[in-house]
């Protein structure tokens, strides 16, 4: 496509990259300067990490038919009423085929290249629970592909909720508890990884969570590089939560993470096109000024996001030997990071001023920001106190089911970019459609539920 195509003359695909790219060039770097023209060049090693956010929801049914044969159906039978495993074992397929395989090979031979080096490559993965479940399903190999990674010593395993979900701003914290304990006994078990660094569920991030997840022996944590918090401080630097003892917790570069996952083929974009080489010289730039820079993006933007005509594959191969070319950066998972480095100020996040990496107003907007995302929102924590009360563990496990955050993020109804990018990758064909499929099932499920006996 040719920098001159129009919106309309793009295929669907391309339609979103352009998309992607017009509205995140938003949050573009201030100035009309390069951060390469802007660098100073103290002395000192500085850390690159590099990781990968990996899931899939279990998405619900598109239309559920009232049936009176369903009147008889067992606890266990209802997930086959409720969830679309046909569609989601299509869409896993695809995108461990376009994705999940070939990106992590690539990793897992960049890795083994540079593995006896002094300066090594390292990754970190944040795997969900829910997509730990699907892989043993459908791919079982590829789960064994990230084993032999965490084998090399090479790659971390951070820890988060295991169903992907906004348990954390939940007022009872319970279930938010519980959603960690389930992933961080799953990385143990299934990945045989001890996990120290803790990722909530798309970065979100407020001092009382903070609190809880120090509480529970984390060492740090993620979140997002928002700047109306840093105001004019770096994100690449460790910091400390407010109220907090010894959790630090390090920030995403979101400008140079969306370079990746946003503007990568974008054929409008000044930048364009963008090379490992290209890429290495500006992570260099954006180190020299900071202990660290952390890029973390959606792993389906290694194929998926961004297709392999795109190059994205050979973007990954060639990016560890163009960054290690400077011999001030080495690549680091985020528990050596905030091992190595001390917290250079606090920050300060108040509940009601959540962050997350989630669009350009980077809070809990695309989860709650509408009246049919809040209304399932509040039915379904009202719903814990009648689930736990039934005693059935089947129930239980599709009242979290339905907490994944996508069920609520594909009711989004922003306009321009964020919305249109919300759409492409939705399985509904609009917003209302996500909330009306969604809101049967989880009043079905609210119906029976409240007319158990325990």
């Amino acid at each position: 496509m040719s920098p001159g195509t129009s919106l309309k003359q793009s295929t669907p695909h391309q339609k979103l990259i352009i998309l992607c790219w017009q509205y995140r060039m938003a949050d573009k770097m201030k100035g009309s300067k390069s951060i390469t023209e802007n660098a100073a060049h103290p002395h000192g090693t500085a850390d690159v990490s590099l990781c990968f956010e990996v899931h899939q929801p279990r998405r619900t049914v598109k239309h559920l038919r009232y049936d009176p044969i369903y009147e008889r159906l067992k606890d266990e039978e209802l997930y086959g009423i409720y969830f679309d495993d046909k569609l989601n074992e299509e869409i896993f397929h695809k995108v461990a085929s376009k994705c999940y395989y070939p990106a992590t090979r690539i990793i897992l031979g960049e890795i083994e290249r540079y593995r006896d080096s002094d300066r090594p490559f390292k990754v970190a993965y944040s795997i969900s629970g829910i997509f730990i479940e699907q892989c043993e399903a459908y791919e079982p190999e590829l789960l064994e592909l990230f084993r032999e990674i965490g084998r090399t010593g090479c790659a971390e395993f951070m820890c988060q909720t295991y169903y992907h979900s906004l348990a954390s701003l939940y007022e009872d914290k319970t279930e938010f508890h519980e959603h960690v304990r389930m992933h961080d006994k799953m990385v143990r078990t299934k990945l045989n990884y001890e996990p120290t660094f803790f990722e909530n569920t798309e970065l979100l991030f407020n001092n009382e969570v903070a609190k809880l997840v120090e509480d529970m022996g984390y060492e740090g944590m993620f979140t997002e590089g928002v700047d109306r918090v840093l105001e004019w401080r770096s994100p690449n630097y460790v910091y400390r939560p407010a109220g907090c003892e010894y959790l630090k917790v390090l920030m995403r570069n979101y400008q140079l993470t969306d370079d990746i996952g946003f503007r990568f083929s974008a054929p409008d974009w000044e930048e364009y096109p963008l090379t490992a080489e290209k890429y290495g010289a500006w992570l260099a730039a954006a180190a020299s000024g900071g202990q660290c820079v952390n890029i973390f993006m959606d792993y389906e933007t290694l194929g998926e996001h961004h297709w392999v005509e795109t190059g994205i594959h050979e973007f990954l191969r060639f990016l560890p030997g163009e960054v290690l070319k400077y011999r001030r950066l080495k690549f680091s998972t985020p528990t050596e990071i905030v091992r190595r480095h001390q917290p250079a100020g606090e920050g300060n996040v108040g509940v009601f001023d959540t962050i997350s990496w989630a669009d350009l107003e980077r809070n809990t907007s695309c989860w709650t920001g509408n009246d049919m995302q809040r209304h399932c929102y509040w039915l379904l924590k009202d719903l814990e106190k009648y689930v736990k009360m039934t005693g059935s563990k089947d129930l239980l496990k599709i009242w979290r089911l339905l907490q994944t955050s996508d069920h609520l993020h594909h009711m989004f109804t922003g306009g321009e970019g964020p919305g249109e990018v919300h759409n492409y990758f939705s399985p509904f064909d609009t917003p209302l459609r996500a909330f009306i499929s969604y809101y049967a099932v989880l009043t079905d499920f609210e119906r029976r539920v409240k007319g158990c006996k325990k």
